[in-house]
């Protein structure tokens, strides 16, 4: 069961809306509807409005839906041939509608639950109410505005900074540079991370953002900035708490009888509470993920997003220690095993929703030849996939901040310390150690290019590596991506590595329209 707590969500939103009405006979002021004025008195309405923006997580421009065609069918290692093809063409970098769904959504739901972070952090601090649950609230605002925002400026480049509650007649303006951004993410960070509990004891609270939590996002914001000292020691941080280990098994991550596991740092609570109900952000709303409908495999989903084969070989460059394949492919993937020509054995873990691959798709060379997603499926408990999905989505684990702490070690030249921290996440899967002193900065980088592709790949991660690595910023990088995918040969250097903002808001407010578009 998801916590009440937070099912109370979209209830709660609906409480932060002001009514501004004229009085005449037509448009009478409603005496019962709750205003801002009239809302934000107890320590009841501090908790719904924290709860409100929570929920913000769930919506379609956010975990429920668009941020993984954002993040993944835009990366190297993901692609879609959807039927639909304006969603198609927008995983491959072309986009003529501003206005398009995907682009509304994913700005709407994050704008909207900013507003939301913004009334707690501007209301909250006068209510009488115990001191101690006062300043969590406020951390744990700070905390979701920072990672909305870090979505918003990966996305979309210097957006609007909205810091306080606004109207339409008091448009936030826009950031001068993507950097100033991302100094307000650190910013929120930093002064939320005091604040935040060390961990909560379940029931109502689970889910709710931690110290470890707003430390992890820190250092992963400041390795998009390539700060790799200020990363390295927010990991360091993570690491020494030892409040988090790797889980025994890697399907663990992404099953929801085994969500909010000791690897978890952070995740977006899923559940199918109300399974079938609408898309909106209301009491009747679905509570359910989405990616694994778009994504299942033909008969069983809509396959709007699949696999690019070159991830399957990654996997098969190299076997654990007893010889065997790394037993993440088959977690990871659905594929054809005949496709690929390897010496290493085949695995036994071959059911695709309960029936073999090749039986499966007898007789259909296009489906027998594709590669399809694995992680977040519901096959392990359905025959096919039902629109929503009770699997949390996990947004920020440990094998991750191992691997990104790896990574700062040996970009500040320190490259021995960072062996160890990828022979942790290389031993659960049975691979054999790496040697120190077998590396340069040079050659572990590449390692751990590799290793995040066999560990990662297909966590909505592969967009800000492929840009923190500067694969986006200039031609070199975009030839060797086209290697791996054709969808980059549409990638244009002068505005590619951003979305275009939608034109309703370049419209209303006279924004500046990103580069190129």
């Amino acid at each position: 069961m998801k916590p009440h707590t937070l099912r109370l969500a979209a209830l709660a939103s609906t409480l932060l809306l002001t009514t501004a009405c004229d009085k005449d006979f037509l448009d009478q002021i409603n005496p019962n509807q709750a205003t801002t004025e009239s809302f934000w008195k107890t320590e009841d309405d501090a908790v719904k409005g924290i709860t409100a923006c929570y929920s913000g997580l769930q919506q379609l421009g956010t975990y429920r839906r668009w941020l993984h065609f954002a993040y993944d069918l835009r990366s190297d290692d993901s692609f879609s041939q959807s039927p639909w093809g304006e969603l198609a063409d927008f995983t491959r970098f072309t986009q003529v509608n501003y206005d398009f769904e995907v682009s509304r959504d994913l700005w709407r739901d994050h704008y909207r639950a900013i507003w939301r972070t913004n009334q707690v952090l501007a209301n909250v601090p006068a209510i009488q109410m115990g001191e101690t649950q006062k300043k969590r609230i406020v951390a744990e605002a700070k905390f979701l505005r920072a990672l909305y925002y870090y979505n918003l400026v990966t996305l979309y480049g210097r957006v609007p900074l909205a810091l306080t509650p606004s109207d339409a007649t008091a448009l936030p303006a826009q950031a001068t540079s993507e950097g100033q951004v991302w100094e307000q993410i650190v910013k929120d960070l930093l002064e939320a991370k005091p604040d935040l509990d060390v961990s909560y004891g379940g029931g109502n609270d689970t889910g709710r953002a931690t110290r470890g939590a707003a430390t992890t996002l820190l250092g992963k914001a400041y390795m998009q900035q390539r700060l790799w000292t200020q990363a390295s020691a927010q990991f360091a941080e993570v690491i020494s708490s030892n409040r988090y280990r790797l889980t025994a098994n890697f399907t663990d991550n992404f099953r929801h009888t085994t969500e909010n596991n000791s690897e978890s740092i952070f995740e977006v609570q899923f559940s199918d509470a109300k399974l079938g109900g609408n898309d909106g952000d209301d009491a009747t709303s679905s509570e359910g993920g989405q990616r694994s409908q778009f994504w299942g495999v033909p008969g069983a989903g809509f396959v709007d997003g699949e696999v690019r084969p070159w991830v399957v070989n990654e996997f098969l460059r190299e076997p654990t220690a007893t010889g065997a394949r790394d037993p993440r492919l088959a977690s990871t993937v659905f594929y054809n095993r005949r496709q690929f020509t390897s010496s290493l054995p085949v695995d036994g873990d071959t059911l695709v929703y309960g029936n073999g691959f090749l039986r499966r798709f007898r007789g259909n060379a296009r489906d027998l030849s594709r590669v399809y997603w694995r992680k977040y499926q519901t096959d392990y408990f359905r025959t096919f996939e039902n629109f929503d999905s009770p699997i949390n989505h996990r947004v920020m684990r440990y094998a991750d901040v191992l691997l990104l702490q790896a990574e700062a070690l040996n970009e500040q030249g320190v490259t021995s310390d960072a062996i160890p921290l990828i022979n942790q996440v290389r031993s659960r899967s049975g691979l054999a150690p790496l040697t120190a002193g077998s590396f340069t900065r040079e050659t572990l980088r590449a390692q751990l290019m590799h290793e995040r592709v066999t560990e990662l790949t297909g966590e909505g991660l592969r967009f800000f590596d492929l840009k923190r690595w500067g694969l986006l910023d200039n031609q070199a990088g975009i030839d060797q991506l086209k290697a791996r995918d054709t969808d980059f040969n549409g990638f244009r250097l002068d505005r590619s590595r951003l979305l275009p903002i939608p034109q309703t808001e370049i419209d209303l407010a006279r924004y500046q329209q990103n580069p190129g578009w």
